[in-house]
């Protein structure tokens, strides 16, 4: 993640960073390969919420040791094979990993009705997405 990655986080309140070993023990018990910009994200903050950006949206991102056993909660291999849920909107979507063609792909999903017919693009990637997420909320 990026200076720029860094500023959007500003009004996130971040956990402390991950250590580099939970990361080793993380890639040693998942099938699901995490890319490196959102590893670069998780060594500065090991998830946490708040707004993305100034006036940007609310995302919730999970702990790293909470990772596969939420993905395991949701039956997420079952439902929707080839995602990789790593946090929410708090609204009822989940922010996931596409792991079915590009690697990194950032795709949202609904927690009810989970299937990969309702699967959305945000972005190509975990830097991108955070750009994405700061852009000013619009009210209705």
């Amino acid at each position: 993640m990026g200076s720029k990655g860094h500023r959007l986080l500003v009004k996130f309140n971040g956990n402390p960073p991950v250590e580099e070993g939970a990361i080793e023990e993380f890639r040693a018990a998942s099938k699901f390969h995490l890319p490196e910009e959102y590893l670069s994200f998780l060594r500065q903050t090991n998830g946490g919420e708040g707004s993305v950006g100034e006036g940007g949206a609310y995302a919730i991102f999970w702990k790293l040791e909470e990772l596969n056993e939420l993905n395991d909660a949701y039956q997420v291999e079952e439902f929707a094979p080839g995602l990789f849920l790593f946090g929410s909107n708090g609204g009822g979507e989940a922010f996931a990993f596409d792991g079915r063609n590009e690697p990194g792909r950032i795709v949202k999903v609904p927690f009810v009705g989970m299937e990969l017919d309702s699967v959305r693009l945000i972005a190509p990637n975990f830097d991108e997405f955070l750009e994405e997420l700061s852009r000013p909320v619009r009210s209705q």
